[in-house]
């Protein structure tokens, strides 16, 4: 990289990462970024201090068309009209997580899903960490690759959560096992449809060699669809039936079934976080974590004991006899209905926010089942109360903390309110941390009032 002109499109946290590896490795660096320097939570003098060129307000062509390389930050549409010219000219694209892997010889395993990604990428590490194999725990689950990876040793494996954005740009990253937990429909107002959503995941698998491995949601038509083509050896994942080879809910036991032999790793009531579907995030990292040499007894242990990460069916308060509960990672539809699978009781529904180009009736059949009232803001509400419209009542509410008020006014002892939003956060929020923080808060406040 010493000496060549590259040009760091998008100032996220991938985005800077990227502009210090690149700094460090003696690189002329322009960071690019379309917000304003006021906007952005960035310290641009540090990246000054780096010698790197900050433009930020607009990407300016002669920036990108000028230059020898281009990094996409995961946030950045690679199907912009600049970027889409830098590739007719022939300017290599590269996403962060591919100047990372190119920068290391650690050795990877990649996961990546519509749901659930964080909670398996993270449950994986501790496995790993738990049975004393050196790992490092990095990606989209919030520290950049290019943060933590240059200059590891072939003996350290890195488990990396990917979203299908940082893999639209990879070119020779390679995952030597490479896990696909589920695909819903996400992100539309990005991809052409759910067939192109789809193909980003399924890179995934591009690099993969015939003695590497892909661990597969057998329960789900969509992921071996995406996968079908791989060249890697299949290792699969089920809730709902045995499988050959792999991880699969036998009753009450989890077990791992490899060359004909069956384990027990655990039972289900041993599993400290709640909710079914994480009990399919169990069983893929069971599978993954045992390809990377874990063991059923670290694995056992790391279930017992993980609380679950923020914002993800993370119980609050109880008042009065009603659970609240942050759920403000379940942005998308798929995510919905799986936090909804969890709860038996009556449920006060808080949703809302940017949609993503989803469509929102599947929610009807588990909304009908489940939901006694639905609280609604943010741009997508009127979105969705017509979609949900007639299978529960609809409110409608101007802030977080109004929705939590009527919520808790609509909800009898035993009900649950639950914030699960099917929608993006940034018409409200800076980001999902943000709204289930707002969730939290307003929930103190009538805890507090009480």
């Amino acid at each position: 990289m010493a000496g060549r002109r590259v040009t760091v499109v998008g100032l996220g946290r991938s985005g800077l990462a990227a502009c210090r590896l690149l700094a460090s490795a003696g690189a002329t660096v322009t960071a690019s970024d379309r917000s304003q320097a006021e906007a952005l939570a960035v310290d641009l003098e540090s990246l000054r201090a780096l010698g790197v060129r900050v433009e930020v307000g607009a990407h300016r062509p002669e920036t990108i068309l000028e230059a020898d390389l281009l990094v996409v930050s995961p946030g950045v549409d690679v199907r912009m009209p600049l970027l889409a010219r830098a590739r007719t000219l022939g300017i290599p694209i590269l996403s962060e997580v591919e100047l990372a892997y190119r920068a290391c010889q650690a050795r990877f395993l990649g996961i990546t899903g519509t749901n659930g990604k964080s909670t398996t990428t993270t449950l994986v590490g501790l496995m790993l960490e738990r049975a004393g194999i050196p790992v490092i725990v990095a990606g989209n689950i919030g520290t950049a690759l290019c943060d933590v990876v240059p200059g590891l040793g072939p003996d350290r494996w890195v488990v990396a959560e990917l979203s299908s954005f940082q893999l639209e740009t990879i070119e020779t990253f390679r995952a030597e096992v490479a896990c696909l937990l589920n695909i819903t429909q996400n992100h539309l107002d990005r991809y052409v449809g759910l067939p192109d959503y789809m193909q980003a995941k399924a890179r995934l698998f591009l690099n993969q060699e015939p003695g590497d491995w892909a661990v597969l949601n057998a329960d789900d038509p969509l992921v071996l669809e995406a996968a079908a083509s791989a060249r890697a050896r299949p290792l699969l994942f089920s809730r709902c039936r045995p499988v050959e080879e792999g991880a699969f809910l036998d009753k009450d036991r989890l077990v791992l079934r490899r060359a004909g032999e069956m384990r027990e790793v655990c039972r289900v009531g041993d599993i400290r976080i709640r909710g079914v579907h994480n009990l399919e995030n169990a069983l893929a990292a069971i599978a993954a974590a045992a390809l990377a040499g874990g063991s059923g007894e670290a694995a056992k242990a790391v279930l017992a004991e993980f609380p679950g990460l923020p914002h993800r069916l993370e119980p609050v308060a109880v008042l009065g006899g009603v659970q609240f509960v942050n759920d403000s990672k379940g942005t998308s539809v798929g995510a919905v209905v799986r936090s909804l699978e969890s709860f038996a009781g009556p449920v006060i529904l808080i949703a809302g926010g940017r949609d993503k180009g989803s469509d929102f009736t599947p929610l009807r059949p588990m909304v009908a089942g489940r939901v006694k009232a639905l609280v609604l803001i943010g741009e997508a509400r009127e979105k969705i109360a017509r979609a949900l419209a007639g299978v529960a009542p609809v409110h409608s509410a101007e802030s977080m903390e109004e929705a939590v008020r009527r919520a808790r006014a609509l909800a009898a002892p035993g009900d649950v309110v639950l914030l699960s939003p099917a929608c993006a956060s940034f018409d409200m929020f800076r980001d999902f941390e943000d709204r289930g923080r707002a969730f939290k808060a307003a929930v103190r406040d009538l805890e507090g009032s009480r």
